[in-house]
């Protein structure tokens, strides 16, 4: 059987990940209790309350157990260790598109803890790949779904979070 591969993690995606689960635990105890209170009710199949709650516990065990699988295949990555010097997990970087000449700047976590609403990226998605072990000034071509996308690397910092 092959052996998985830990994805790394920052200590905060981790805490937010754990923080979620906890919320959903407690939400799954008072779901279990109403699906329990509207089964005695009586006529499973024209008992909305029932089938309602059921539908719901079933999202909220589904999400769990995502969650959990997440914290088990995770491995923490301290992001304050990268350096300046080269692009890695943890990295905060600038680049330009070299075609619409737009500054970006991101930070590149786990598949587990980005989020592009807080400029963060996946480096397992394509331009987090191809940015990988590169330095400032280099051009990095990213095969990405619209097609190549050329980056010239601006500026590679430091992490203010673990």
């Amino acid at each position: 059987m092959e052996e998985l591969i830990p994805m790394p993690i920052s200590q905060t995606g981790r805490e937010k990940l754990e923080e979620e689960l906890e919320k959903l635990e407690v939400e799954a105890v008072d779901l279990r209790k109403r699906v329990a209170e509207a089964r005695e009710l009586g006529d499973l199949k024209e008992n909305g309350e029932y089938q309602y709650g059921r539908q719901n516990l079933g999202f909220v065990e589904g999400r769990m157990g995502e969650i959990r699988g997440k914290l088990n295949r995770s491995e923490i990555k301290d992001c304050t260790l990268a350096t300046e010097e080269k692009i890695s997990f943890g990295s905060v970087v600038t680049v330009k598109d070299l075609k619409t000449k737009k500054r970006i700047t991101f930070q590149l976590l786990g598949a587990y803890d980005f989020d592009l609403t807080d400029n963060s990226i996946s480096i397992v998605s394509p331009v987090g790949k191809a940015l990988l072990d590169h330095i400032v000034g280099d051009t990095v071509k990213v095969n990405a779904p619209r097609g190549e996308i050329q980056f010239e690397v601006l500026s590679i910092g430091k992490s203010e979070f673990k």
